[in-house]
């Protein structure tokens, strides 16, 4: 049975907990970093009677602190076809974000003064339970040994950076990008293989905007693990953003429009397609209120909801 941990603000800095209903059970000092607690934390946690300290009177911050972001472009069928791209014919797009990104669940996103087209994208966020220090072959067989815990994330984005200048980390990676928790679910073996039925929902200002399965991927957690495995070391606590589903703000323009601006020199072309992007209402704006969660539809796989302020 799965168990959730929480990151919260102390008088020292930050401290670690089991979350069991309203409360949270604080785990011993010791526990600092995410590859701590999914070590013998996640096992301490399960059998855990310390004195509880009420959910609701705590800050809780992300629970990924010193991670490095590794992520997923268009990894969803219907993003990918609201983008314009053929699933079929699709390659595992790879890139990261700044760990300068990271926020708490409840943070303020902060749009920077020159950002007019401010998305969202609601991901399933994978934690590396243990290093990959070189090649290996993850399969759905062995992906328990390689996933340490499942967290919700925003990849929020600055489209008219991330576009228009060809830059993804760039555009992605502004401080308060990557609000992530507020739980650390750490699965047993046999709820792993579930990641497929974890639903992801975002709304905003009330509206629903996002709403899928994880199962609509087109890479996998096993097919990207293997595939980063020959490309870089990863170590336990690493975090994988594993893409989003349809419904962002970001809505590419129709064939004959775009055959049409082909035309154009570039940077016309990439300023036309901001004034047309700008002219849509669903980009974040100061005062937008940001509700995401993921979560089974059963309930038996619960990774909370955040709740993000634009600012």
């Amino acid at each position: 049975m799965s168990v959730n941990l929480v990151r919260y603000a102390t008088a020292d800095g930050a401290a670690w907990g089991v979350l069991r209903g309203d409360d949270v059970l604080p785990l011993p000092p010791e526990y600092v970093t995410t590859a701590d607690v999914l070590g013998d934390g996640a096992k301490l946690a399960r059998t855990l009677d310390t004195a509880p300290v009420r959910r609701d009177g705590l800050r809780l911050l992300h629970p990924t602190p010193g991670a490095r972001i590794v992520c997923q472009g268009a990894n969803y069928r219907s993003h990918m076809v609201e983008s314009g791209m053929d699933p079929d014919r699709a390659f595992n797009m790879l890139f990261t974000k700044s760990t300068a990104s990271l926020a708490g669940p409840d943070d303020d996103i902060v749009r920077p003064a020159h950002v007019r087209l401010l998305d969202y994208e609601v991901e399933l966020g994978i934690v590396l339970g243990k290093s990959i220090t070189g090649p290996v072959t993850v399969t759905d067989d062995n992906l328990s040994e390689y996933v340490g815990g499942f967290v919700l994330a925003n990849d929020v984005s600055a489209r008219d950076v991330q576009l228009p200048q060809g830059q993804w980390y760039k555009g992605k990676s502004y401080p308060s990008f990557c609000p992530v928790g507020p739980y650390l679910c750490v699965p047993d073996e046999r709820e792993v293989a579930r990641w497929r039925e974890l639903r992801l929902t975002l709304s905003v200002n009330g509206a629903p905007r996002q709403d899928g399965l994880a199962g609509d991927m087109v890479f996998g957690p096993a097919a990207t693990l293997s595939e980063l495995s020959g490309l870089e070391r990863l170590d336990a606590g690493d975090l994988l953003l594993t893409g989003t589903p349809g419904g962002v703000a970001l809505q590419p323009p129709g064939a004959l429009v775009q055959r049409v601006a082909g035309l154009l020199p570039e940077a016309k072309r990439w300023e036309l397609f901001v004034k047309g992007q700008a002219r849509s209402d669903a980009y974040l704006k100061p005062g937008d209120r940001v509700v995401a969660a993921i979560r089974t539809d059963d309930g038996a796989l619960d990774l909370g909801a955040q709740h993000n302020t634009v600012r």
